[in-house]
């Protein structure tokens, strides 16, 4: 499996991404050890606050939510999926799996010895963190979500996920920063999208980023729907506090909370919401995703 590693220079004076750089290394059961990036603010006797990307993201989607949860008190973690962001990036599509993905979050997890944790799950985020929280129960206190989802292969897919599905697959260019652009409701500045680019010197290094949309399992005869029906059935059983804040202008996953609030007993009485944001409702929305954590949390 060749591995690309984005040269630091491309991550140089960032715009609002003061944070300090951590690594580890992470091996799914059937790869070599990759290096896996990841952020870790306030301090390390904080409650733990992990905040899981999506696609095609990276851990600066959550820099406006880092500051006032760790002034809040919390350990907040951040990691780049492998292939994105600061982390390794395997060179082909094929070397991207759900299992994968979920082995090397887990040996992430694992490796940092994490407990109690506060999870907040977006787009992939939610269908790589779902799966741990339901498989690694123990390690988890609180869930949230915004704008995620985990499929199963029971439900019919909208339009605009099929379209993007064939976008990632086949379009010649894969613009990061504006497809990020695409799913907000506010105007990205220059240096934002540049740095949602930063990942990428070029088309070799986005194996990652178009490999998602094809893993998602629709088909009952995926291979990753026996495992994610089995996390259902677990989070049908979840009585710990289960939140779900989304961005109500997401015409893929904006109303996907309604399936899992009614799903998981821990969502019941919680302070679910929509509010004015895209698919990537931390772009939108960060402090205001902070605030509902912390305020939740109290």
């Amino acid at each position: 499996m060749q591995v690309l590693r984005t040269p630091a220079e491309r991550f140089a004076s960032l715009a609002d991404y003061p944070f300090d750089p951590h690594y580890v290394e992470v091996a799914a059961s059937d790869t070599e050890p990759v290096r896996m990036h990841y952020l870790d603010e306030g301090p390390r006797d904080g409650r733990p606050v992990v905040l899981l990307h999506g696609e095609p993201s990276w851990s600066y989607l959550y820099r406006t939510m880092i500051p006032p949860l760790v002034e809040a008190g919390y350990r907040v973690l951040a990691p780049d999926l492998i292939g994105f962001g600061k982390s390794d990036k395997p060179a082909k599509v094929e070397d991207y799996t759900y299992l994968r993905h979920v082995e090397w979050t887990t040996a992430w997890i694992e490796a940092l010895d994490l407990t109690d944790i506060t999870v907040f799950v977006q787009d992939w985020g939610s269908l790589i963190g779902l799966r741990i929280a339901a498989e690694q129960e123990h390690r988890f206190s609180r869930v949230m979500v915004g704008n995620g989802f985990l499929p199963t292969a029971e439900r019919g897919v909208p339009a605009a996920f099929k379209i993007w599905r064939a976008f990632a697959r086949w379009t010649p260019v894969f613009p990061t920063g504006r497809i990020l652009q695409a799913g907000t409701v506010t105007k990205l500045n220059k240096a934002t999208v540049q740095a949602y680019d930063a990942p990428y010197p070029s088309a070799k290094y986005q194996a990652g980023a178009r490999a998602f949309p094809g893993l998602v399992p629709t088909d009952p005869d995926d291979v990753a729907v026996p495992a994610n029906r089995a996390a259902w059935e677990v989070l049908g059983r979840w009585e710990k506090p289960f939140l779900c804040v989304y961005g109500a202008n997401d015409p893929i996953l904006g109303k996907a909370d309604k399936p899992l609030i009614a799903h998981v007993p821990g969502a019941q009485g919680q302070p679910h919401d929509r509010i004015r944001g895209g698919h990537f409702v931390q772009e939108d929305a960060g402090p205001e995703l902070a605030r509902r954590i912390i305020a939740w949390e109290a």
